[in-house]
C-alpha cells in the first residue's frame, strides 16, 4: 500500500516540486520515497514518485519507482498483486532480484504487453513507463479498489493517488466541476470519471489509460456488465456446488491475502461478512489471528459483545475499544485533510477508528467488504424487489394520479410510499427509489427554485453533457437497461457494484485506512471470488426472503448460529443532532448569503432559507421521504471541504 504521483509533460517541473508534490501523501507511505525524472521522446519529460508503506520485501530491493534489468521499464504502483507467486513462476524466464510484487509487474509486461492486465490479480494502481514505445500507462484494478486520479493539462498529464499532488503541481489552478455537486447532494460521493475540479478526473476501475505524445486512449479492460453475462451464462449447477466453490475460492482469497512480511489482523465486527473471513484467516492461520472492533455505549447500536463471543468462539486474539461520541465528533475536523474531494458517507468516521485501533498492533488489515454488493445483503434489495412486485399497479397509480384536485392533482395528495412507486416510471432507474421532492431539492441548491418544477422523468433522461449548463448531470443513474436484466435485485446488486461499490465503500476504507498507514485487504473481492458470484443462481443469495443466504451458510459452517444470526444494527452518526447542536453556527456560516455570494457556487437564496429551514425544524420525517439531515451533511461536508482547500 503506497502512494504514487507523477506527470508527463513538456512545461518544467523540477524533481524538487515532484517531492513536494510526492510528500503530501506521506501518511499513505511513511517507511520510503522515491522521485525519478526521465527524458521522453519529443521534449516530454516523465516523472515517477512514491510513498512507501512497506508489506512484501522490506529491503531496499522494493524501493520504487522500480526498473527492469534492461532499463526498458520503469515503474511506481501502489496495491498488491495477490497472484504474485504463481506469476513469478509462469515467468521463471525473467531474473528475478526481489521478493516484492512490484517486479512481478515489470516481468509481466515484458512478456504480455498490456494485456497483462489480463495475468495480474489484486488491488493495484500503477504507472508505467514503456521506454522502447515510449507510451506511459496507467492501470485501475478490476473493482476499483486502489484510486487514480489523472489532470489533463493540454497535452500534458499529471497524475497521482490523491488529489493533494496534483494540487500542488506548479500551474494547477482548481475550477469547481459544478456540474457534479446536485449529484453529490444525494450520493454523497463523486462517480468515476468525474472529480470536484474541471479537467481533473478519476481512472475508472477496470481501465487502463495510454498516454504517447499527447494523445489519450482509454480502454475498459473488466467491467460488470460484461463479466456478469459471460458469468452468469454458465451458472453453478446446484447449491451444494456453489457453496463449496465459493468456500474454495474465498480460502485460496484469504491465504492470498494474507502473505506478508508485516503483522496482519482483521477487522471484526460481528457480522456476517467480517466474521466469515477471520474465521477462515484462523483456519488457515499457525497462530491466533489478532481482531480488532469498536464499540459503542449505545445498546442498541452496540455490535462489540457479539463480536467478542465470535472472537472467543474462533480463538483470535482480539482487541475492543470503545468509543465515546466525543471521539466521533472530534474527527469531522479532519475529513477534507485525509478525503481530499468532497465525501460525506458519514460511517468514514467509525472507519477512520477502527483503523486507528487496528495500527497500533499490525500494518494489515482483512475486511469484508463486498458481501453485501455480491451477495444480496442490502436492505435495498428487499425494496426494489417489492417495487419490482408493485410496478405495475404503480403505473396504474401514477395515470390515475394525473386527474386534476384542487390546485394540484390527485397523486399530490397519496401517501409518501405510494408515490415513490407510482413515480417510478424511468426504465433506466427503476431500482433506484427516491422521492421527486428530494431529487428537486438537490438540483435547487445548484441552479435555484426554477428547477424545482421539473418532472422528474425529465430530471432522469438529461444526458451528461458538460456543454449543456450546470444542471446537465442526472441525478441518479440512467443506465439500468444496460445490464439486461429484468430482476430488480440483480439490477440494482450489479448497479452497486459499479457505482457504490467502488466510489463509496472503497474510497471510505482506503482513505480511513492509509489515514494511519494501514492497508486494508478484501478477500470477497478477489477477482475469482466475484467472477465466481456471478455464476451462483440469484436464488440462493436470496432465499425465501433471507438475504445473503449462501453466505450466511458458509458462516455458519465455523461460527454457530446463534452467535450471528441477529439483527443487523451498525451505529450511525448523529448527523441531525451534530448539526443542529455543536456543528450549527458553523452550517450557518457555511449557507450565509456573504459566504454564498463570496463562493458563487450555490443558489444563494435557496440554500440560505433551505438550511434556516432544516436547523430550525429537523428533518422531515419518514411520512415525507425528505431527509434533510442528509441533504444538509452533504452540504456542510462540501463546505468544509471547500474551506480547507480552496481558501
Amino acid at each position: 500500500m503506497c502512494g504514487i504521483c507523477g506527470y508527463i509533460s513538456k512545461k518544467r517541473i523540477t524533481e524538487e516540486q515532484l517531492r513536494i508534490m510526492n510528500d503530501t501523501m506521506y501518511h499513505r507511505g511513511p517507511d520510503d520515497s522515491g522521485v525519478e525524472l526521465y527524458q521522453g521522446a519529443n521534449d516530454y519529460i516523465i516523472g515517477f514518485a512514491q510513498r512507501r508503506l512497506s508489506i512484501l520485501d522490506l529491503s531496499p530491493l522494493g524501493h520504487q519507482p522500480m526498473h527492469s534489468e534492461n532499463g526498458r521499464i520503469s515503474v511506481v504502483y501502489n496495491g498488491e498483486i495477490y497472484n504474485f507467486l504463481e506469476l513469478k513462476k509462469e515467468l521463471s524466464d525473467y531474473t528475478f532480484k526481489s521478493n516484492c510484487d512490484t517486479e512481478v509487474i515489470i516481468a509481466a509486461y515484458l512478456k504480455w504487453g498490456i494485456d497483462m492486465v489480463d495475468h495480474i490479480h489484486g488491488m493495484f494502481a500503477i504507472a508505467l513507463y514503456d521506454r522502447e514505445t515510449d507510451d506511459v500507462y496507467l492501470i485501475r484494478d478490476r473493482i476499483g479498489k486502489k484510486p487514480l486520479f489523472y489532470w489533463v493539462d493540454g497535452k500534458n498529464l499529471v497524475f497521482a493517488s490523491e488529489l493533494k499532488p496534483i494540487m500542488k503541481c506548479p500551474g494547477f489552478k482548481p475550477e469547481i466541476r459544478k456540474q457534479v455537486l446536485s449529484r453529490f447532494l444525494l450520493q454523497q460521493y463523486i462517480m468515476a470519471p468525474d472529480t470536484v475540479f474541471t479537467d481533473v478526473y478519476k481512472l475508472e476501475a477496470g481501465s487502463y489509460l495510454k498516454f504517447h505524445n499527447g494523445e489519450i486512449i482509454k480502454k475498459k479492460y473488466w467491467n460488470i456488465k460484461d463479466v456478469y453475462k459471460k458469468m452468469s451464462a454458465d451458472p453453478v449447477r446446484s447449491y451444494e456446488e456453489a457453496k463449496e466453490g465459493l468456500k474454495e475460492r474465498l480460502k485460496k482469497s484469504v491465504a492470498n491475502r494474507m502473505i506478508a512480511d508485516v503483522p496482519l489482523g482483521t477487522f471484526l465486527s460481528g457480522g456476517y461478512d467480517s466474521s466469515l473471513v477471520t474465521a477462515i484467516a484462523q483456519e488457515l492461520s499457525d497462530q491466533p489471528v489478532k481482531t480488532f472492533c469498536i464499540g459503542f455505549d449505545v445498546p442498541r447500536f452496540n455490535e462489540a459483545e457479539y463480536a467478542k463471543e465470535i472472537a472467543k468462539h474462533l480463538g483470535t486474539d482480539h482487541t475492543e475499544v470503545y468509543i465515546t461520541e466525543r471521539e466521533m465528533f472530534d474527527l469531522v475536523s479532519s475529513i477534507p485533510q485525509y478525503y481530499d474531494e468532497p465525501f460525506a458517507d458519514n460511517s468514514q468516521i467509525p472507519s477512520m477508528l477502527v483503523s486507528k485501533v487496528a495500527k497500533k498492533d499490525v500494518t494489515v488489515a482483512l475486511s469484508g467488504d463486498g458481501g453485501d454488493e455480491f451477495f444480496c445483503g442490502y436492505n435495498i434489495y428487499e425494496n426494489v424487489r417489492q417495487a419490482q412486485l408493485l410496478d405495475i399497479p404503480g403505473a396504474i397509480v401514477h395515470g390515475i394520479g394525473q386527474i386534476p384536485v384542487g390546485s394540484g392533482k390527485l397523486l399530490d395528495k397519496m401517501p409518501f410510499r405510494v408515490k415513490v412507486v407510482a413515480n417510478n416510471r424511468n426504465p433506466e432507474t427503476k431500482t433506484q427509489l427516491v422521492s421527486e421532492g428530494y431529487i428537486k431539492s438537490c438540483h435547487a441548491f445548484i441552479s435555484g427554485k426554477e428547477e424545482m418544477d421539473i418532472p422528474m422523468s425529465a430530471l432522469d433522461y438529461i444526458a451528461t453533457d458538460y456543454n449543456l449548463g450546470i444542471n446537465k448531470q442526472p441525478i441518479l443513474f440512467p443506465v439500468e437497461s444496460l445490464y439486461g436484466v429484468r430482476d430488480f435485485q440483480v439490477r440494482r446488486m450489479l448497479l452497486d457494484m459499479d457505482t457504490y461499490l467502488p466510489e463509496d465503500i472503497l474510497v471510505k476504507m482506503d482513505r480511513a485506512s492509509m489515514k494511519y498507514s494501514l492497508e486494508s485487504r478484501c478477500p470477497i473481492m478477489d477477482t475469482e471470488v466475484m467472477e465466481y458470484s456471478f455464476r451462483i443462481p440469484h436464488k440462493y443469495k436470496f432465499y425465501k426472503g433471507d438475504k445473503k443466504h449462501i453466505l450466511k451458510d458458509l458462516a455458519y459452517d465455523y461460527i454457530p448460529k446463534e452467535l450471528l444470526e441477529r439483527p443487523k444494527t451498525g451505529f450511525g452518526v448523529p448527523m441531525d443532532q451534530w448539526l443542529r447542536g455543536p456543528l450549527k453556527e458553523q452550517l450557518l456560516d457555511y449557507s450565509s448569503t456573504s459566504f454564498l455570494k463570496k463562493q458563487d457556487i450555490f443558489d444563494v437564496d435557496y440554500v440560505s432559507e433551505f438550511i434556516n429551514n432544516y436547523v430550525v425544524n429537523g428533518d422531515g420525517g419518514p411520512a415525507t421521504g425528505a431527509n434533510y439531515s442528509k441533504i444538509a451533511w452533504s452540504f456542510y461536508i462540501f463546505q468544509q471541504w471547500y474551506n480547507y482547500h480552496m481558501t
